[in-house]
């Protein structure tokens, strides 16, 4: 099979997929069937070939399974997928969400912006609803109150008339559409940092607190987020401990466990979600630490910029603004970006949010109640405390020569080196059948292949790098029976076909996950040089037009009028033809062609009474 055939058979079978399952009355995206469609492929329980064409009774029998894994009712597997497909689809880097945020407030502000730079006022009436919209944009684009608040709209046209009054207009209306943006933005960034230093002002603190100058939701949003995912990541830490104690009992091969009717498939099934909801908040609260410093760092230099206003102002009565308004902008730019601050924390919280559906599956199939009856006398121990316990067992590299192993005396950067299966000991997924237990650096860590793995104690170490390349191969059938694994333990290149979501398009074959690079390139502006005539007129009707002007412009006269707007100023115009250039020709060039002259004479030598003959050899002009 081709491969675009191979692509249009999986499209049929993603789209035939959705289509079934909103019968069914459980609608899901195409990226959780696409991934689905895959798993069940890559699930050697199946009996699927990748490099076997499928049949049609391959194909309904693919849809089927799809379909079953897709309306399990109370499955925290599936629960586990849909969270990272929803995680993977709305989660970016800071970068891109400050970006996205950027795009947004000029999406929201582009109407405002079009009405004001696109209007061509005539009346008077019209130049002042046109300065009220100007007010209203800078309002909207500072975040500093509500345009149809009417304090909030007297005291920003206040400012504005302090910086540029309405008399003004007239050179507003003048400039190009992307003068008039530029400038909106600038009146924006100046009333902001004077409506910021007024109200500083108003505090009367030697200090100011920039948390004091926020609205209260903006502040409410600083404080829930990173709380709630504090409290959110130490309660889903506690249940995986609990998960991870129970399957570490039931999974013991030296303990005799009573509990036979114990759904140990399920319960691992809940472990994963749960351990793969800790990561996702994990990455979301360090997101959110970052937040806060860089809003500490703000308010230092928020700080530090009034409190260097407050000298400029108020030992002066009055300041130039070539002093004044740069200071006002630096003000302001800070306070935009307390502002991106308080939107990315916004974002990481609707995320957390979003995320909490996807474990309620495990949360209703084993409540706290049956895992203390589970557990019995057994101890729950913490990520921490196993670290403590083990880190006294240490590999000695002079008694595995056969293996290179890395330990933090001799590696530098030793806690930003990047692990295998993101952490896991490799050796007790293997040998607990799929238990997840943290594996411990200082133990040791191996490298085999270019690879990093870590390990729980110094046993699971010995026992696989005795055979690593068989442990590998034995957690690979282990994650192709549990297909969230894959994202769990960051296994993409192991298995290249199923790569991250947000990159996996429906219908997409099964390919190589290609290698992501950050690159640049530098172009000249214009490598090929332009011939535009920028002069070249095509219309007839316009060439008319400008011809009848040019004949008629000696005969006008040009008149100016005075108005309220342009009072106390004075424009000089002056209109002159350009000098003639004349030529005259005083002589005639004349050419003549005559024939060139060529004689030959014979006898000159080697004969003294012989005579000379002269030969003349000259041709025409005409041949």
């Amino acid at each position: 099979m081709s491969r675009a055939q191979a692509e249009s058979v999986i499209k049929r079978i993603i789209r035939e997929v959705v289509q079934q399952c909103a019968h069914r009355g459980q609608p899901v995206s195409d990226t959780l069937v696409a991934f689905m469609v895959k798993a069940v492929v890559l699930d050697p329980r199946n009996g699927f070939n990748d490099d076997r064409t499928l049949t049609k009774q391959d194909i309904q029998r693919l849809e089927e399974l799809c379909l079953d894994k897709l309306m399990e009712k109370c499955s925290p597997s599936l629960d586990t997928i849909k969270m990272q497909v929803n995680f993977d689809m709305n989660y970016t880097s800071r970068r891109e969400f400050l970006e996205d945020i950027h795009r947004l407030v000029e999406s929201n502000l582009s109407l405002v912006s079009r009405e004001i730079t696109d209007s061509r006022v005539k009346t008077r009436e019209e130049l002042d609803a046109l300065y009220c919209k100007m007010v209203s944009y800078i309002l909207l684009r500072s975040g500093m109150g509500s345009p149809t608040d009417a304090s909030t709209v007297q005291e920003a046209t206040a400012v504005l008339q302090s910086v540029f009054p309405q008399t003004e207009l007239g050179s507003f209306m003048v400039l190009l559409k992307k003068d008039k943006e530029q400038q909106l933005r600038e009146l924006t960034m100046i009333v902001t940092g004077i409506r910021l230093f007024n109200r500083a002002n108003d505090k009367r603190e030697e200090k100011t607190d920039l948390y004091k100058l926020i609205p209260a939701a903006s502040s409410e949003v600083l404080r829930v987020t990173s709380t709630g995912l504090e409290e959110e990541l130490s309660l889903s830490q506690s249940l995986a401990q609990k998960y991870t104690a129970v399957l570490e009992k039931l999974t013991d091969p030296d303990s005799q466990c009573e509990e036979c009717d114990v759904p140990i498939l399920r319960l691992k099934q809940a472990l994963y979600n749960v351990r793969q909801h800790e990561a996702f908040l994990s990455v979301l609260l360090a997101d959110a630490h970052l937040c806060a410093k860089h809003f500490e760092i703000m308010q230092s230099e928020f700080s530090s910029q009034m409190k260097l206003l407050k000298e400029t102002m108020h030992s002066k009565t009055a300041v130039p603004t070539a002093k004044a308004f740069p200071a006002f902008k630096a003000v302001s730019q800070l306070w935009i970006g307390l502002q991106d601050e308080v939107e990315l924390l916004n974002i990481l919280n609707n995320i957390r949010l979003n995320l909490q559906p996807f474990t309620a599956s495990q949360a209703k199939l084993f409540s706290e109640a049956y895992l203390d009856g589970l557990l019995g006398t057994s101890e729950v121990k913490t990520d921490e405390q196993r670290m403590i316990e083990s880190s006294d067992e240490c590999i000695v590299p002079s008694e595995m020569k056969t293996q290179e192993w890395l330990l933090p005396e001799t590696t530098a950067s030793f806690n930003e080196i990047p692990l295998q299966y993101d952490g896991v000991c490799g050796y007790t997924l293997v040998n607990r059948d799929g238990l997840l237990l943290p594996g411990n650096p200082h133990v040791g860590v191996l490298k085999h292949k270019e690879k990093l793995y870590v390990f729980s104690s110094k046993e699971a170490a010995l026992k696989f790098a005795s055979s690593p390349d068989t442990f590998i191969a034995e957690v690979a059938e282990k994650v192709k029976c549990s297909p969230e694994l894959i994202q769990l333990l960051k296994l993409y290149q192991q298995f290249p076909s199923l790569s991250p979501y947000s990159e996996m398009q429906p219908g997409e074959s099964l390919l190589v996950k290609p290698i992501k690079c950050e690159s640049g390139t530098q172009t000249d502006l214009h490598p090929v040089e332009t011939n535009i005539v920028k002069s070249y007129e095509w219309n007839e009707w316009e060439l008319r037009r400008k011809a009848i002007r040019q004949t008629d412009v000696c005969t006008k006269v040009t008149h100016s009028v005075q108005t309220d707007l342009s009072h106390m100023r004075r424009e000089n115009v002056t209109q002159t033809w350009l000098p003639k250039n004349v030529t005259c020709q005083s002589k005639r060039d004349g050419e003549s062609n005559v024939p060139k002259p060529q004689t030959f004479l014979a006898g000159l030598r080697g004969q003294r009474h012989t005579n000379v003959i002269k030969t003349n050899l000259t041709r025409s002009v005409d041949e």
